[in-house]
């Protein structure tokens, strides 16, 4: 029609249905991809004028093709067809559950076909994007837009983002969006990347230029430059990963913990109470395992008599049906026993724990009879100070942008989020608690930290609606149970996801105490009083200090 205006005839349109190309696994989907391609031209060509064929209406279109568009039938990487530009919503499956949901033999050869160019556990649609820009280093492809979960933005994932970062451009981003995949609520980030030039915009404005973290590079720091801290290392892990029927009830629990064992040994050394990320942010349930430790021979976990047997029930025929020859050889042990939790954090008084997803940064205590789950993250330490540091913003806003996420819940990396996090100077995680207890700085923290603690326990668990019961067994936290069945529907309110939810006055205020504390620790008090201190910068002044020790 433009061309019309200007005067010059009509010209009937030289491209078809047949220049869209297109790969889809599913045969319905790629027949159903096909269907619309020819609606399309249908409806483009009434609009402008033109009589859509009629004989037949829609025609075979082989150019969309029915087949596996990262990986061929023979283990080796598929390969696309050349085009002038890509766009696509991939697949979205996290690295995780890529074995489980597509299996061994595939998940084997999808790593062994693409080796270094894509982390071994990255999720699956990462996959696309280093095809994509494989495509365009070669020549093969011009510009890509890709549809991808927002946990891209970090951790192994965002290793294929870098790539295309140092080698060519992301020049258009939607870092966070809704998206509805199945019914659920997801969280996506939209990525268009080439090696071109030209504007370059992030969230609808204009930046200079956008980073691998899907951040634009205006404040004068690139967080995914931050290093991993030797001050920091083997600090912070995941808890244990069982892997199997380990669980048991609490009735069970109590009834062989005064068992008698051939070895003289109590049964509290392998049954500990069970404790996940949900107990964390809602509350304490009554589950439990059992537990062999790290190394523990078949022939020593036999002599605990009644806990052994359970798990010959339970474990064995599970581990015996899989394909994981370790697992089903080691039976009795849990599969991701965690040795630093075991070697570090078990033999404190106490340590610290925070859910590796969720939707505020919570921190708590557990003692070494408390199993921790895979789904939680275990800081090998047992003083209030770092606790405090944990909880402070400080931390809170690095473990943001440092993290990924799953849906709207930030997740929490024990390497990229903990190991890069720079502690005030003498308050380090290698340095023992005893070492600075008396520094005024590490004091402070400590009773802002404790008194945070007290108060939001005490809203927890007001003495009012509970009793607390000692356990069969000495040494193990006492039973707190409600006092009636009023309690017990006011208790199942009092959870701390629905605390910081509210954020009460009285506990805003003691964050703001711990906060300041931490502040002053760093040597920014003045400033934090001041209000000075924008998130920017905050992120910007410990990114400086990981910079400076990483070098030092």
């Amino acid at each position: 029609l433009d061309v019309e205006a200007l005067g010059f005839p009509r010209g009937f349109p030289r491209v078809g249905p047949e220049s869209v190309l297109g790969i889809e696994l599913n045969p319905y989907a790629a027949e159903l991809a096909r269907v619309s391609v020819w609606i399309g031209e249908i409806q483009w060509m009434r609009r402008n004028g033109f009589d859509a064929a009629k004989n037949p209406i829609l025609r075979n279109l082989d150019t969309i093709e029915c087949r596996d568009a990262v990986l061929n039938t023979d283990g080796t990487r598929a390969q696309w067809p050349v085009a002038d530009v890509v766009v696509g919503n991939p697949p979205f499956l996290g690295g995780s559950k890529i074995l489980g949901e597509l299996g061994y033999d595939y998940a084997a050869a999808l790593r062994k076909a693409w080796g270094n160019d894509v982390p071994g556990f990255a999720d699956l649609v990462c996959y696309w994007f280093a095809k994509a820009f494989g495509q365009i280093s070669k020549g093969y492809l011009t510009r890509v837009g890709l549809v991808s979960t927002n946990s891209i933005r970090g951790g192994a994932n965002r290793e294929v983002l870098k790539h295309i970062v140092e080698n060519g451009r992301i020049f258009e981003a939607w870092s966070d969006e809704a998206w509805t995949v199945d019914g659920a609520a997801v969280r996506v980030s939209l990525i268009c990347f080439d090696q071109g030039q030209g504007e370059v915009f992030l969230n609808g404005q204009k930046a200079q230029s956008i980073l691998s973290d899907l951040t634009a590079n205006e404040q004068g720091f690139d967080l995914t430059l931050a290093a991993r801290l030797p001050e920091n290392e083997l600090f912070a892990c995941y808890g244990s990963q069982q892997k199997g029927s380990f669980g048991i009830s609490g009735e069970v629990a109590r009834s062989i913990l005064g068992s008698p064992n051939p070895h003289s040994r109590p049964n509290s050394d392998v049954v500990k109470r069970s404790i996940n990320a949900i107990q964390i942010t809602r509350g304490l349930a009554d589950g439990w395992a059992i537990d062999f430790g790290l190394n523990m021979t078949e022939w020593d976990a036999a002599l605990y008599e009644k806990p052994f047997e359970i798990l010959r029930q339970q474990v064995l025929p599970e581990r015996a049906a899989r394909r994981d020859v370790g697992q089903a050889k080691r039976w009795w042990l849990h599969a991701r026993p965690s040795p630093v939790y075991r070697n570090k954090a078990l033999i404190l008084p106490r340590y610290i724990v925070s859910p590796a997803v969720s939707k505020h940064r919570l921190f708590a205590w557990l003692t070494p009879l408390q199993l921790a789950d895979h789904a939680l993250v275990v800081f090998a330490r047992d003083d209030d100070t770092s606790f405090g540091i944990l909880h402070s913003r400080f931390h809170e806003l690095w473990s943001l942008r440092m993290g990924t996420s799953l849906e709207d819940r930030p997740r929490y990396t024990p390497s990229t989020t903990f190991e890069t996090f720079p502690f005030p100077a003498g308050l380090t995680p290698n340095i023992p608690a005893a070492d600075y207890a008396a520094d005024p700085r590490a004091i402070a923290i400590a009773a802002a930290a404790a008194r945070l603690n007290e108060l939001r326990e005490n809203w927890l668990n007001p003495q009012d609606l509970i009793i607390r019961t000692p356990e069969v067994v000495p040494g193990y936290p006492d039973r707190i149970l409600p006092r009636d069945a009023a309690a017990a529907v006011e208790l199942k309110k009092r959870t701390l996801t629905n605390l910081y939810n509210a954020r009460p006055a009285w506990l805003d205020n003691a964050h703001k105490a711990l906060d300041l504390a931490v502040a002053d620790a760093y040597g920014w008090g003045d400033d934090w009083r001041a209000g000075a201190m924008t998130e920017d910068e905050i992120l910007a002044r410990l990114f400086r200090l990981n910079q400076e020790r990483a070098a030092g």
